[in-house]
C-alpha cells in the first residue's frame, strides 16, 4: 500500500491533508464536523456564522439537481443561507471541535452586514479557538444585499471588510470569492489590499437549474414561485478552474495562496485544482451525494498520483500546470490532426457521421450498405469531434499535417491527452 505524506502548509497553518469540508450544510454542527474528522478530512470550514441580529429564515424545499442522461447531480442548486443556529451555539461548536480534535484544522466562515459585524465576528471566532477565518463575500442567495455575492462584486467593500476582520483578529484569513463576476482579479487584489492572506474560490454560480414545464416555475418550487440561487457540483468545475488559473497568472498574484472549491468529487478533480494553484481543497456537493467517506478515495488516489509522478511533497505540485495554459492567440495553429477510423472496432452506430454532419464540418461520409463511416480529408478540419463521440474507441487521432505555407516538424506536435483515443 502506498503511503505518501499529504501534509501541506496553507497560510502558515499545517493541514494533515488538503481536504476540507466547505462552508455549507455538510459542516453545520459539531456532530457533522466531528464525523468528518473521524473519516479523515484534514479540516472543516464550519458553516458561515452571521451576526446575532441577522435572523436566518430558510425556505422549503431548497434544493434542485441538474441531470444528464440518467446521471444525477451533474449540477446542484441550493437556496440555503448561513448557519441557522444561534451565534453562541456556533461558537461553542468551534471550541469543542478544536478541543476534541487538536490536530485537525477548524476554519470559521463568517459574514457580517457592516464593518462592526465583521470586527465582532472575527474576534468571537478567534476567542472560540478557530485556526483560521474564511470571509464569506460570495453567497448568492442571501436575503440582504448587505451580505453575500453583492458585496463580493464590489472591490471597495471587499477591501473595507477584509480590513475590518484584520482589526478583529490576528488569525490567518482568506476571502471567499464569487464567480458571479467577469474578472475576479480586482476583487482578489482588493481583498489582499485589505489584509487577506489568501483566497478561497469559487462559491456557487447564480443559476436557474430547471423549470417545472407545467407550472412554469423555476425549481425548487417554494409555494408556487422560484428564485435564482447558487449552482454547484461537477458542472461548475470548469468555471472554478478557469478563475483559479487566471488568479495565479495575474501580475502580482503568481504566488497567491488559494483554497480551491467547485465540483471536486474525485482524486483526479483534486489534482487538477492543485496543478492550477490550489493548496487546500474544499468539498460539499460530492459529500452530499456520497458522504464523508469519499475523502478516503481522494486521499488514496492522490497518494498514488504522487508516487507515479515521483513527488514526495504535495506542495511541489501546486501550480505546475499554469505554465502550459496560454492565451488563445499564442497557441500553435500551424497544423491539423486528422481522425483515423478502425473499421474492425466500428459498430456502425453512425454517431460520428451524425455529429459531424449536423454539428461540425460534414467531413464524415456514411455507407448505408456497410454501415461504415469514412473521412473526407478535403473537408476535415481536425476538430476530433468524431473521436470524442465514438462510444467504442474506433476513431483515433491519425496523421498530422502542416497547414499550407506553415513551417514546423510534425514529429514535435504533442496532442496526447486522456480524452482523445490515440
Amino acid at each position: 500500500m502506498i503511503n505518501k505524506d499529504l501534509g501541506i502548509d496553507f497560510l502558515g497553518v499545517h493541514f494533515e491533508n488538503p481536504f476540507c469540508l466547505s462552508s455549507s450544510p455538510v459542516g453545520n454542527c459539531y456532530e457533522m464536523c466531528a464525523k468528518a474528522f473521524d473519516e479523515g478530512w484534514g479540516g472543516v470550514v464550519f458553516k458561515t456564522i452571521g451576526p446575532e441580529h441577522f435572523k436566518v429564515d430558510e425556505v422549503s424545499p431548497r434544493f434542485d439537481e441538474l441531470t444528464k442522461e440518467g446521471t444525477p447531480f451533474v449540477g446542484f442548486k441550493n437556496m440555503e443561507q448561513i448557519a441557522e443556529h444561534s451565534l453562541q451555539e456556533n461558537l461553542d461548536d468551534l471550541t469543542h471541535l478544536k478541543r476534541d480534535y487538536p490536530t485537525k484544522i477548524v476554519i470559521a466562515s463568517i459574514m457580517g452586514t457592516n464593518e462592526q459585524d465583521w470586527v465582532d465576528l472575527a474576534k468571537a471566532v478567534t476567542d472560540a479557538g478557530a485556526d483560521m477565518i474564511e470571509m464569506n463575500l460570495s453567497c448568492p442567495q442571501m436575503t440582504s444585499h448587505e451580505m453575500g455575492s453583492d458585496v463580493g462584486t464590489n472591490p471597495e467593500l471587499v477591501k473595507k471588510y477584509c480590513a475590518a476582520v484584520k482589526r478583529g483578529s490576528d488569525l490567518p484569513m482568506m476571502a471567499k470569492m464569487t464567480p458571479n463576476i467577469t474578472d475576479m482579479v480586482p476583487a482578489a487584489k482588493a481583498a489582499l489590499a485589505g489584509g487577506a492572506d489568501g483566497i478561497a474560490t469559487i462559491n456557487t454560480v447564480k443559476s436557474i437549474s430547471n423549470l417545472d414545464l407545467d407550472k412554469k416555475v423555476a425549481l425548487p418550487i417554494v409555494n408556487g414561485k422560484g428564485s435564482i440561487s447558487g449552482f454547484s457540483g461537477k458542472a461548475v468545475k470548469p468555471i472554478a478552474l478557469r478563475f483559479i488559473q487566471q488568479l495565479r497568472v495575474a501580475a502580482g498574484l503568481e504566488q497567491l495562496p488559494i483554497s480551491g472549491i467547485g465540483g471536486i468529487e474525485t482524486w483526479e478533480d483534486a489534482v487538477e485544482f492543485i496543478l492550477l494553484g490550489s493548496t487546500t481543497l474544499q468539498v460539499t456537493t460530492g459529500v452530499m451525494q456520497y458522504g464523508y467517506r469519499i475523502v478516503e478515495d481522494m486521499k488514496n488516489g492522490l497518494m498514488h498520483y504522487m508516487e507515479e509522478q515521483g513527488v514526495d511533497h504535495l506542495a511541489d505540485l501546486v501550480g505546475l500546470a499554469n505554465k502550459n495554459v496560454l492565451p488563445a492567440e499564442d497557441l500553435d495553429r500551424d497544423y491539423k490532426v486528422y481522425p483515423k477510423i478502425d473499421w474492425d472496432k466500428c459498430i456502425g452506430c453512425g454517431r460520428c457521421f451524425v455529429s459531424c454532419f449536423d454539428g461540425a464540418h460534414q467531413a464524415i461520409t456514411w455507407d448505408e450498405k456497410t454501415r461504415r463511416p469514412s473521412v473526407d480529408y478535403s473537408k476535415c478540419v481536425g476538430c476530433q469531434l468524431c473521436n470524442l463521440v465514438c462510444p467504442v474507441g474506433a476513431i483515433s487521432t491519425g496523421k498530422v499535417e502542416m497547414k499550407p505555407g506553415r513551417q514546423g516538424n510534425i514529429e514535435d506536435v504533442d496532442i496526447e491527452s486522456v480524452r482523445l483515443t490515440h
